[in-house]
């Protein structure tokens, strides 16, 4: 066996025992979440502040009594604000932090093991695994922008149904029920679990801040506000939809406009960036002695910094000139 195949095999043993007791200590015991749910349905030793906090967030109850966060999600919530169980319910995925954990592990594996086979610099071996792991990531964020921007177009007409069927004498969650048989996934789909919400006895209102949690979009934001002040003080909430659909629609409208004005914009940007880029690998593959002073020679190393870094300050630059929020 080679002196390098050894090493391979030597820090793939030693990164899986560090991410397994990483994950035993992380770990959470069940018997705490079964604690809790039996201390929620009884009253015990549950303060009336504490006890209401868990059954607004829904916490215990809504969980099962074997769920258990994973690695993937332990870390993201110990170091950052995202909720990797929302994210990934936004995202339409059936996949679980466990799973999204698992596949990120075995993508990494799959790099090293290329790089192995392929004989490439042992140096390139973290970078190409850190690459194939975050690939479920990069589609896990695509697919989640792709399904947001879906129900923001949709979001327009099922405020429009709603509104007339206010206005033929319907209730509003009877409204709710005829969007999400009317309308297509991904906002039917929203809207029928607020309507079964409600048939299990959840208040419009926090059936409500649910949704707007599951979908982050300011104009769903508007329209629940809408309606629970409607709820409150009364008004005709069919007119209200009528104004939010009309705002919805005349925002699309000039975000297409401006999309189409920084439509130039844009393609010069990718075209700078990936210029560079597509012209070292032409030229590496003709020259690749020509090229490789850029890592070799030590002003070389400094160029190559040097234009690294400003390739990073122009996409920025161009970034920032091209977005227009709306």
């Amino acid at each position: 066996m080679s002196p390098v195949l050894m090493i391979g095999l030597a820090a793939f043993v030693g990164v899986a025992a560090l991410v397994g007791g990483v994950a035993v200590l992380l770990r959470e015991k069940p018997s705490n979440r079964i604690e809790d749910r039996l201390d929620l349905l009884t009253g015990a030793n549950t303060p009336s502040a504490a006890k209401e906090g868990l059954l607004k967030s829904q916490s215990v109850l809504s969980q099962p009594l074997d769920a258990v966060p994973g690695l993937l999600e332990a870390l993201v919530s110990r170091f950052s604000n995202i909720n990797l169980s929302l994210f990934l319910e936004q995202a339409d995925t059936s996949l679980t932090p466990s799973r999204l954990t698992v596949v990120c592990l075995i993508l990494a594996g799959g790099g090293a093991a290329i790089c192995l086979t392929t004989r490439l610099n042992p140096l390139l071996m973290p970078v190409v695994a850190s690459l194939m792991a975050c690939l479920p990531l990069v589609w896990l964020v695509l697919r989640r922008r792709k399904r947001l921007r879906a129900f923001a177009v949709q979001l327009p007409d099922a405020l429009e149904m709603l509104a007339r069927a206010l206005r033929a004498g319907q209730s509003l969650a009877s409204g709710f029920n005829m969007v999400a048989n009317e309308m297509a996934a991904p906002l039917g789909r929203e809207f029928g679990r607020v309507f079964e919400e409600q048939n299990l006895g959840i208040s419009l209102d926090e059936s409500l801040e649910s949704l707007t949690e599951r979908v982050p979009n300011l104009d769903l934001k508007f329209f629940a506000t809408a309606v629970v002040l409607q709820r409150q003080t009364g008004g005709d909430l069919a007119e209200i939809l009528d104004k939010i659909a009309h705002l919805v629609r005349e925002r699309f409208q000039i975000w297409g406009q401006v999309q189409a004005l920084t439509g130039e914009g844009r393609l010069s940007g990718v075209v700078l960036l990936g210029l560079p880029v597509v012209l070292f690998l032409a030229v590496y593959k003709l020259n690749p002695e020509y090229v490789m002073v850029l890592f070799t020679d030590p002003m070389g190393k400094k160029m190559l910094a040097v234009a690294v870094l400003l390739q990073v300050l122009g996409a920025l630059v161009i970034r920032k000139i091209v977005n227009i929020r709306v």
